[in-house]
């Protein structure tokens, strides 16, 4: 039989997600956020449920073409624009909308052949340090690009750097306000933090929200606020089953390193997940996991292709029990992936994007 690690997408958590950044902004479009391969879930097995979105929103033309092939006839954004002249051929042919953020990609859309003017978000760095024209040359920009044929209508876009923290979005919400002030076009400010914690407000909101981690259910300002503070639901769960059991004395010791020395007599489990599946290697003792369902920790260094679990308090625990990584166990028990992040010292939004190429995929 197949190694028992299995990577589950959960198409009725992305719709109650999508749907949660809209109550969020009320009377606000909705780009759906499918860059980096639907956050590593796949776009193809995200499309069916985000088809309510208004839109959809990546990176790199193979991945709009993608969108497209599956029936996709409504706006497609290109959040980083073109990366050389001739894409702009392949934004004409598809009817893409993209970014543009520097002057080469305008004296690019200047150059360029077309019959069907294109749409156009102009981004400013409004203090991202990122992409964008700084404020103080962003109505020359607009003023270039309303100037050229290549171009119909212009919208306005931003990006925070800490809507998800204590300093906020009103610095750089004061640098756009000042620098689109009476310009027309639609606007694009918040991403999934400022949809959730400001969108009531209408001009956070804008006219376009992005939704992107609030999608796969994680909370975008773990830890002061969880994904269930949040009303959101694992868009993903990643699972297996035990391999082995060892029965541990006092004074034994757990995988490299001998990092975990067990106090006492002390029930393990080894689950068939590991680095080289995309789990993180600096996860370490007390990481949360799930056996069955129960609640119970990591001990020890992260293999390869193996992981240490606790079984205290899980006694049916054997070889062939259920291990939920991260989201929603066969119980209904909640992991939410945040909390396996967090003491890696990374965000889930990591290790959805890192799952590894031979862990399997299905929908449910």
């Amino acid at each position: 039989m197949p190694r028992p690690i299995l990577a589950t997408v959960h198409p009725a958590a992305l719709q109650h997600n999508l749907a949660r950044a809209r109550r969020a902004a009320p009377d606000a479009l909705a780009w759906a956020v499918v860059k980096a391969n639907a956050y590593g879930h796949g776009i193809e097995r995200v499309f069916d449920a985000l088809r309510s979105a208004d839109g959809f929103a990546l990176l790199d033309l193979a991945e709009a073409e993608r969108v497209r092939a599956l029936g996709w006839r409504g706006p497609i954004l290109l959040l980083e624009g073109v990366f050389e002249p001739r894409d702009l051929e392949l934004c004409s042919r598809l009817g893409l909308w993209h970014a543009v953020h520097c002057d080469e990609q305008i004296d690019w859309l200047a150059a360029h052949k077309t019959q069907a003017p294109h749409r156009v978000f102009l981004k400013m760095n409004s203090g991202m340090n990122r992409l964008g024209f700084p404020p103080d040359r962003y109505r020359a920009a607009w003023a270039r690009l309303n100037a050229l044929t290549q171009v119909d209508e212009i919208s306005f876009m931003t990006h925070f750097s800490d809507a998800d923290g204590p300093r906020g979005t009103a610095h750089q919400m004061a640098v756009f306000r000042t620098a689109t002030q009476d310009l027309p076009g639609e606007r694009s400010v918040s991403n999934s933090a400022a949809t959730l914690r400001q969108g009531s407000d209408p001009a956070l909101r804008g006219d376009w929200i992005r939704a992107g981690i609030v999608m796969y259910g994680s909370a975008p300002d773990h830890p002061e606020r969880t994904a269930a503070d949040w009303d959101l639901q694992p868009a993903m769960t990643l699972s297996t089953r035990l391999i082995g059991v060892q029965h541990l004395q006092a004074g034994d010791t757990v995988g490299y390193g001998s990092r975990f020395t067990a106090e006492g007599p002390l029930t393990i489990g080894i689950a068939a997940c590991g680095y080289a599946d995309g789990y993180p290697r600096h996860a370490g003792t007390g990481t949360p996991v799930l056996v069955n369902g129960v609640r119970t920790r990591l001990v020890g260094r992260v293999s390869m292709d193996m992981v240490t679990v606790d079984l205290t308090g899980v006694p049916d625990a054997g070889v062939g029990s259920e291990v939920t990584l991260w989201g929603r166990a066969a119980s209904g028990t909640v992991l939410p992936i945040d909390e396996v992040a967090h003491p890696a010292g990374t965000v889930g939004y990591e290790l959805m994007c890192a799952v590894a190429p031979r862990v399997p995929f299905a929908v449910g």
